[in-house]
């Protein structure tokens, strides 16, 4: 707020230098005539001419902060007129208004005319125009519109109260945080998403994380094996002998084709022919959202990197600070889905005489 952002001749008021002097400028400042928009224009107009903030505010009485503030907010209220807005909205700020104003200057000239419109219909105060306009900021980064949600400015607004929210176990700041989203709610849509935190914060049905698509290959036979094709008869004796022998690793028995790239066999079943686009990512049993083991396991991880559509009873690859994680998610995500766990699969078991008695171990 001490620095005045640059001016962008499009968003400026226009102010005729060679009609008005600086000496009236300097006139209009002491005594306040006009309204607010003016005294913006004769702040830049001054500044232009080079004197500095400083000067001004020894000629006139307005500090800098202030004229910093109304400056700003004359050229927000000059994009709010060239986006026509409604008689309401001038009528409200022609005399008073440029701290709320101030607060829009974040925002693009639609979302500015579509905050200036919420605000006038609220009767909101420049704190409140502060949340609308970080509210609607935040909500045009989202990379698709919240499921229940609209661009509305008071549907992003109620959207910020109902992801904070969710983030409460405690129950009365959980109530208000819902009650203002509420207030800001409009349209129905959002209501209802919104609502639905109340029914759950009250013993409502709550979602619960799935299992995780957990197998395990038993029988010897289903366990594939990748096999090099050395090629096409009539063929070279020398070619025959020569071709290298599958190098297998680990326990998944995963084949290195280069330094790049790995194979790894599974079994055809069906989950694994209807993905689209399957890859596989070795993991442990502290890499998972929840410890399927008693102890430290390997696990192999199918991932269909086609299937990005979210599903409450699903776990996803997501991209956390550049690295990939699985998580579940109980409502749609604001972060974009990587690809659909469609399967977990353990390593066969070896098991000794005396572990085959144990039931609970082979019963999977």
């Amino acid at each position: 707020m001490t620095e005045i952002p640059p001016t962008n001749p499009d968003d400026s008021p226009q102010a005729d230098s060679g009609s008005v002097n600086a000496e009236e400028l300097l006139q209009l400042l002491r005594r306040k005539e006009s309204n607010w928009v003016k005294w913006g224009l004769a702040c830049q107009q001054l500044q232009k001419d080079g004197y500095s903030p400083q000067a001004i505010f020894e000629e006139t009485g307005f500090e800098p902060i202030q004229q910093n503030q109304v400056i700003v907010a004359s050229q927000v209220h000059s994009t709010l007129i060239k986006a026509g807005v409604s008689e309401a909205v001038k009528s409200r700020f022609e005399s008073t208004g440029s701290d709320s104003l101030y607060e829009l200057r974040i925002l693009t000239q639609p979302e500015r005319a579509a905050a200036a419109e919420f605000i006038v219909a609220r009767n909101l105060d420049s704190e409140g125009s502060r949340e609308v306009a970080k509210a609607i900021k935040e909500f045009s980064r989202l990379s698709r519109v919240p499921e229940g949600f609209t661009n509305h400015p008071g549907d992003a607004v109620a959207y910020q109260y109902w992801k904070v929210a969710k983030q409460h176990n405690d129950l009365q700041e959980r109530s208000r945080l819902i009650a203002r989203g509420l207030m800001f709610a409009h349209s129905q849509e959002a209501r209802r998403q919104i609502e639905l935190l109340l029914t759950e914060a009250f013993g409502g049905k709550q979602h619960r994380a799935p299992r995780l698509p957990l197998y395990r290959i038993e029988a010897e036979e289903a366990l594939p094996r990748l096999l090099p094709v050395v090629g096409q008869m009539p063929l070279k004796t020398n070619d025959f002998q020569e071709f290298s022998n599958i190098k297998y690793n680990g326990p998944f028995e995963v084949v290195e084709v280069s330094s790049k790239q790995q194979l790894v066999a599974i079994p055809g079943w069906q989950v694994v022919r209807k993905a689209q686009d399957a890859v596989a990512i070795l993991a442990d049993s502290s890499q998972l959202p929840i410890q399927p083991a008693n102890k430290p396991e390997d696990f192999l991880l199918i991932i269909d990197r086609k299937s990005t559509q979210w599903e409450a009873d699903t776990y996803f690859a997501v991209d956390s600070l550049g690295q990939v994680k699985i998580e579940w998610f109980s409502e749609a995500p604001d972060t974009n889905l990587l690809g659909r766990i469609i399967l977990v699969l353990r390593p066969k078991k070896i098991l000794d005489e005396a572990a085959s008695q144990d039931v609970w171990q082979i019963d999977e």
